[in-house]
């Protein structure tokens, strides 16, 4: 009866000491492998860098393409060479016309059109209105609109009438207080944007 217990003792022993090294040792081979994977939704929301085919911007239509980075939504849209001419004929209704704060533009698009000097034609923002956070509307039409006769389009928030132009500065009178933010991103080739990694040597 004493042996009975004593084995069955060490048989409840031997069982769990074995369950439990299969446990970490499968641990060890799940981490193994799940390191090798490319970044998933969750670590792109993290800050990961997210690729992005921008191929199918279609100007004409003043269409834009909208991902996420760092759970920020994202507004990758090209300007027409008439609305490129448009953005420098406003700036004395602007409260920031050369982005000065480089909380919003980081060095490599302070620029008038705010984007990377060999592709001033594609503009990226990040599409949160400055004053509280609601995503503003695209209007690319460069024509007045009932809100506001002098605005020349560009993105307008709904939530509280700040005004923004095509390169996403702010209008003076609006309640945003600064630009919309430009994200860092870089070109990997023609078509394809990089989201979260700034142009080789850029501040």
């Amino acid at each position: 009866m004493a042996n009975e217990e004593v084995n069955n003792g060490r048989r409840r022993f031997l069982t769990a000491t074995t369950a439990t090294v299969g446990a970490i040792g499968t641990g060890f081979a799940a981490y193994a492998f799940l390191n090798t994977l490319p970044p998933g939704a969750s670590q792109q929301s993290a800050g990961a860098p997210v690729n992005l085919d921008i191929s199918k911007i279609d100007m004409e239509n003043g269409m834009l393409i909208k991902t996420k980075w760092r759970g920020q939504p994202i507004f990758v849209f090209k300007r027409s060479a008439e609305q490129m001419a448009a953005l420098g004929q406003h700036d004395a209704r602007l409260k920031d016309p050369n982005s000065e704060n480089p909380d919003q533009t980081p060095a490599f698009a302070k620029n008038p059109s705010r984007t990377l000097a060999d592709r001033p034609d594609i503009a990226v923002l990040v599409a949160f209105c400055t004053h509280l956070g609601c995503i503003p509307l695209h209007v690319p039409q460069i024509s007045s609109q009932v809100f506001d006769q002098d605005w020349p389009g560009g993105f307008y928030c709904p939530c509280h009438n700040s005004r923004f132009d095509l390169a996403g500065r702010v209008f003076d009178g609006s309640p945003a207080p600064t630009n919309l933010m430009v994200p860092p991103y870089h070109f990997l080739s023609e078509t394809v944007i990089q989201l979260g990694v700034a142009p080789e040597g850029a501040v």
